[in-house]
């Protein structure tokens, strides 16, 4: 029998990514009786890209992109949510906890895996690959289904307007264009239906 020790250091990090329920996102659940939390977003993700597959560019590993949308928000464990549209400096600082997570987090597991995993991480958070592009441009679009069956839910509390979120939908057009024109069509409803304020001037 091999040794126990890696085995015991997956079922730790295992158990610490448990955690992950405990963390409160901004989005509003359909139904709308509470906030979802991280975890439940990571699932949201791994289902959409079971779903959308035939959106993802040709070729694309779709393995890989599940292993990134469950992986993703792992670091919010220790740096918790940030709300989309906060300014640039929460933005920076946010970064810096959630690398500094990463480095707790993957640490936990056996060194080649943790190098895999944290290799999984990077790529989604740089963005260099189709299936990078994919998953993030799934990590875009569900909070805004999810506000389009909420009333607008963040966009309505938080007043977000038509041009705060256009800017965010060249990361789901970069990941896929059909999802990308989708998101426009969607968009546009929620601006006639008020869920957005109109673009500035």
């Amino acid at each position: 029998m091999g040794s126990p020790e890696p085995l015991d250091s997956q079922i730790s990090f295992v158990l610490e990514a448990d955690r992950l329920k405990t963390v409160t996102r901004q989005s509003v659940i359909i139904g709308e009786s509470r906030r979802e939390n991280s975890a439940e977003h990571s699932w949201h993700l791994a289902l959409m890209a079971v779903v959308l597959a035939g959106h993802a560019p040709p070729g694309t590993d779709l393995g890989k992109v599940g292993a990134m949308v469950v992986l993703h928000d792992l670091v919010e464990i220790d740096a918790g949510d940030l709300f989309l549209y906060s300014g640039a400096a929460a933005q920076a600082r946010q970064e810096e906890a959630e690398r500094a997570a990463a480095d707790r987090l993957f640490a936990i597991l056996p060194p080649a895996q943790a190098a895999e995993l944290r290799g999984l991480w990077d790529e989604f958070e740089e963005r260099r690959t189709p299936e990078a592009r994919f998953a993030r441009a799934l990590d875009r679009l569900q909070p805004m289904l999810l506000n389009m069956q909420t009333g607008g839910g963040t966009w309505t509390a938080h007043g977000v307007t038509l041009d705060q979120v256009l800017a965010k939908v060249h990361l789901i057009e970069e990941g896929s264009a059909s999802l990308g024109a989708y998101a426009k069509t969607m968009i546009a409803t929620a601006v006639q239906r008020g869920f957005l304020k109109p673009a500035a001037g």
